[in-house]
């Protein structure tokens, strides 16, 4: 997982609530067994309309989506934020998440960003509006701008931290490797007696 410090990029708005996971990748799509590579599948339904507003050109290499409340609801497949890291999202804004989506973003180091429903609305509209304008989402310094729109945004203190070191929970682990090498080595191991 690469460390995240501030993202910039072009904002994508996606004015719909309830996205459910099985929007965000379709169940057809899930039978592969690496973890890349689903980027092309994101919102596949949604993409056959050439009005979807992903499909504007504007939006093409977009880094940060702007939606509606409960986003990422529904199944817990982990598929989906594969999916919209893969297609080049690496932040979310949102007024909330759902819990199982949110903890398969944040374990991959997909930034999710909680804001009140009215700035987010506010995003939207600027996004709707200015096809293709910037976005920069501090990490450090919990905040976001883009036109005349600056905000601040809470996070975790432990979830900043891992984000800001690119720790997911092997990287975690491998900060007490001192500890569990010293544990391993005075531990008695009581092994069975075979005949």
């Amino acid at each position: 997982m690469e460390p995240i410090r501030k993202i910039q990029g072009t904002l994508a708005p996606l004015n719909r609530a309830n996205v459910d996971t099985d929007q965000i990748m379709p169940k057809q799509f899930m039978k592969r067994i690496e973890r890349f590579g689903f980027g092309p599948f994101t919102f596949y339904d949604w993409r056959k309309d050439q009005d979807f507003v992903l499909n504007r050109p504007a939006y093409q290499n977009a880094k940060v989506l702007v939606t509606g409340a409960n986003f990422g609801c529904g199944s817990s497949r982990e598929h989906a934020p594969w999916g919209l890291q893969d297609a080049g999202f690496a932040a979310i804004i949102a007024p909330s998440f759902a819990d199982i989506f949110r903890n398969n973003s944040t374990k991959i180091g997909l930034l999710l960003v909680e804001l009140p429903e009215e700035t987010v609305q506010c995003l939207i509209k600027v996004a709707e509006a200015n096809p293709g304008i910037e976005c920069v989402v501090d990490l450090e310094a919990q905040t976001v701008s883009t036109g005349d729109v600056q905000t601040t945004f809470a996070i975790d203190p432990f979830l900043k931290h891992r984000l800001l070191n690119g720790l997911d929970d092997i990287g975690l682990t491998l900060q007490r490797v001192a500890n569990i090498d010293a544990y391993e080595s005075r531990r008695t191991r009581a092994l069975p007696t075979t005949v």
